[in-house]
């Protein structure tokens, strides 16, 4: 199970509002005991925080608010000597406006070669006064920004796919090649275990800057060139001992080209975010699980599993409300949630990917049921996304609300008493504590540790096949049923109505109490054969 560590909101160990490595020092014991196998950070560089971090400054370097170098070092020891290994985010598409290649580019001037490694473009029109393309952002509004010349005349436009302190590389560039190969071993060098690639699908763009639809090719995404990049790398991952991972994030509806990024020369796995996409239907589940397991398997990469992360509405809030699908640009304020209903159907989902095969991705607090605060401050608000789409998207800030550990009060845990964190966290998180909800064993944080236990445990989890359990859930569409190796089943209530259970088995966890042989509505039950094993006691509570 990999956990992802958003740094910034996850400890803060010196009491400024902010986390930093030393706060995820302090709490690698947690970790450990909550089953964690390999923690993920989200970028940790030098940045100015145009971007929550993903504007970098500096690739081999920790940012001042977080730590140095040296306590990097330190906690990738320190967790592996735990057996938590450590994964660590790269932004291979961009840099921050800050960093001093683009710097230099702007001092540079037209034609010169530091703004090659860049898309600088004179612009269309007589003047250049009209953008290159028009591409759209992934935050939403125009992806070209006009320089200014020493003189204050206007000068050549620059790409930005996100925001404009965010400038594209250019990949065609061998210095842009050469330099994210270099950045790669100088983390492996320091005991990194795998790195995760943002915005993995995007890095190569069409030189001829074509609109989007008039080629068959898209102009900016999912390149069929990208493919040699990613095969460097991977080289580079396979000439350290031990095993070096890549991890992509690929947003590519397409399942075959998705799975074309995962054959065995280039990335190990990639996130899953069909999946995540889904609404609350067992169909629906069935559909997305099944097509994911196929495409996989020709290529022999494990499947991911992951029900949301920095950028995604929490499942808790998600799973409440009317449609309880996922897209970026359905964001808005004020969509109706019922928080009991979230919990529950999140609880269930927790299950649900927990028992297939492959590997499993947590987002820190979704262990704690931690629902997305929605009554933020709109001043205090960072996430350009927001701001981008003129306030009428509340942005992720939401899912990035520091964790509350212990106390009664504001800032429960994250930092010393009295201290403030950078977002402010709900009053009635009091309830959602670490410290809470290990003092009761009904609490999601039981659930998903008694959840990991068993996934290390039973033999018939983690790799291997996966066989449709028709039989169970037959006459009841709202059921999702299979079985995995010798014995074990896991069922998926997503109807309101309870439902019998098989009555050959016995109930090992399940996401809500099961009374009378009868799972609950929105629940999931995890169950072995009494046949296959007539000995075998339940493994963990039914709570």
């Amino acid at each position: 199970m990999i956990y992802q560590v958003y740094v910034r909101s996850f400890a803060d160990g010196n009491g400024d509002g902010t986390g930093d490595l030393a706060g995820v020092r302090a709490r690698l014991p947690y970790l450990k005991d909550l089953g964690v196998d390999a923690i993920w950070f989200n970028p940790w560089y030098p940045s100015p925080m145009a971007d929550g971090g993903y504007d970098v400054s500096d690739y081999r370097d920790i940012h001042e608010q977080f730590g140095t170098l040296h306590e990097a070092e330190a906690l990738i020891r320190e967790a592996l000597a735990l057996g938590i290994r450590t994964i660590i985010d790269v932004v291979p598409n961009h840099i921050s406006d800050q960093h001093e290649w683009f710097q230099a580019a702007l001092a540079a001037g037209p034609g010169s070669a530091e703004r090659e490694r860049f898309w600088f473009h004179p612009g269309k029109g007589e003047n250049g006064d009209e953008i290159p393309t028009r591409w759209v952002s992934s935050f939403q509004g125009e992806t070209w920004t006009r320089t200014t010349d020493p003189d204050g005349s206007p000068g050549e436009w620059y790409l930005h796919m996100f925001t404009p302190e965010q400038p594209d590389l250019n990949w065609n560039h061998p210095d842009v090649r050469r330099e994210h190969e270099d950045v790669l071993r100088f983390w492996f060098d320091r005991g990194v275990a795998g790195v995760r690639i943002d915005s993995a699908a995007l890095l190569i763009k069409d030189a001829d800057l074509p609109e989007v639809g008039e080629k068959l090719d898209h102009p900016t995404e999912d390149r069929d060139e990208l493919h040699d990049v990613y095969r460097s790398w991977r080289a580079i991952a396979d000439s350290y001992p031990g095993t070096r991972v890549l991890v992509g994030e690929i947003w590519v509806p397409d399942i075959e080209r998705f799975t074309a990024y995962l054959r065995p020369d280039e990335m190990h796995t990639a996130f899953n975010f069909d999946f995540l996409a889904r609404p609350w239907n067992a169909a629906s589940f069935r559909a997305s699980i099944a097509s994911t397991l196929a495409a996989h398997a020709p290529v022999g990469a494990p499947s991911t599993w992951v029900l949301s992360n920095h950028d995604v509405t929490r499942p808790v809030t998600r799973y409440g409300r009317e449609d309880t699908a996922f897209a970026f640009l359905k964001k808005r304020f004020g969509v109706p949630t019922d928080p009991s209903l979230g919990l529950d159907r999140a609880r269930a989902a927790a299950l649900l990917v927990a028992a297939l095969p492959g590997s499993l991705y947590i987002y820190q607090g979704d262990e704690l049921g931690l629902p997305e605060v929605e009554d933020l401050p709109p001043q205090l608000i960072e996430d350009p996304m927001h701001y981008r789409s003129g306030g009428i998207d509340p942005g992720r800030d939401g899912c990035r609300v520091p964790l509350p550990w212990s106390g009664q009060t504001a800032p429960f845990g994250f930092g010393p008493d009295g201290s403030r964190s950078w977002l402010p966290q709900p009053v009635f998180w009091a309830t959602l504590t670490v410290e809470a909800q290990l003092a009761d064993p009904t609490s999601t944080l039981h659930l998903y540790k008694q959840a990991l236990r068993l996934r290390r445990q039973l033999p018939e989890l983690g790799d291997g096949d996966l066989e449709w359990w028709d039989d169970a859930v037959s006459g009841a569409p709202g059921m999702l049923a299979f079985r995995r190796g010798d014995g074990f089943a896991c069922l998926v209530n997503t109807d309101e109505d309870p439902v019998a259970l098989p009555a050959d088995h016995e109930v090992l966890l399940a996401s809500a109490p099961v009374q009378d042989g009868r799972l609950p509505g929105n629940a999931t039950a995890w169950l072995a054969s009494r046949t296959t094993h007539p000995s075998r006691e339940p493994a963990a509570s039914r709570g």
